[in-house]
């Protein structure tokens, strides 16, 4: 199977569709989405409205800390402009977003694989995984051999052996990577809707679980116009700017 994974979304439509229309290109049999739908972009309810039509056609959706933040207000230590995005947010959502956002799982497990947005040791604390450390940790806290997982709006991938040490490895955008039968694993795609990493085309990533592979790509988008409406909504400016750059 097929199954391509969509990280922080974002209320990017531009960005969504453009890496939907990409998948669909490669055979996609299923899709995950690994939370953050909403929040920084400037449409979160057609996000919301064309994820859940995925969810209809047996499409996997987790939970994510924008999401959380809609239904039970910023958590403590939020940034500012994020604060600011959640309060127009819920302003342009209905009560059909609220309960699909509220029917949402925190993590999901099928088959060896299992999908969370933030890692699997405590996915409702929303801790980053910015390490082997990190990496280990949550690969640890679930017995699945393939650990999918969102937040860090940069593509990485972690690998950790029977000796539990984990170690980073660097994946490169259309090449696919064999994930060894010898080795657990943590994939984070990268961010759909609002990339950090200097190159503003949106990521994705493509596991085939008939061959253990998986393959990161980046998809160039009209950050132009995603752009222009975050501008045109009022949200802080800077969200635009920095689709722009990548960072």
């Amino acid at each position: 199977m097929r199954i391509s994974l969509f990280t922080d979304i974002h209320a990017n439509r531009e960005a969504l569709s453009a890496c939907l229309a990409h998948a669909a290109k490669l055979g996609t049999e299923r899709y995950a989405f690994l939370g953050d739908l909403v929040g920084y972009g400037a449409d979160p309810a057609w996000v919301i409205d064309t994820v859940q039509e995925y969810c209809h056609d047996n499409a996997i959706c987790v939970l994510g800390n924008h999401d959380d933040a809609v239904l039970t207000g910023p958590r403590p230590g939020m940034r500012d402009e994020a604060r600011a995005v959640v309060e127009w947010t819920c302003a342009q959502l209905g009560k059909q977003h609220l309960e699909f956002l509220q029917r949402l799982p925190l993590q999901v497990e099928l088959d060896d694989m299992l999908f969370v947005h933030a890692n699997a040791w405590s996915p409702r604390q929303w801790g980053y995984i910015l390490s082997a450390f990190d990496a280990r940790s949550s690969i640890a806290a679930t017995r699945r051999r393939y650990t999918f997982c969102g937040h860090v709006h940069e593509p990485q991938l972690y690998h950790m052996g029977a000796d539990w040490r984990a170690a980073a490895f660097t994946p490169v955008a259309g090449t696919p990577v064999r994930l060894s039968s010898q080795r657990r694993w943590l994939a984070i795609p990268g961010a759909v809707g609002q990339p950090r990493d200097g190159i503003p085309a949106a990521c994705y990533a493509l596991f085939d679980t008939a061959n253990h592979t998986l393959t990161y790509y980046r998809v160039p988008y009209d950050t132009a116009t995603a752009a222009a409406k975050i501008r045109a909504a009022g949200l802080p400016p800077n969200l635009a700017t920095r689709l722009e750059l990548g960072h």
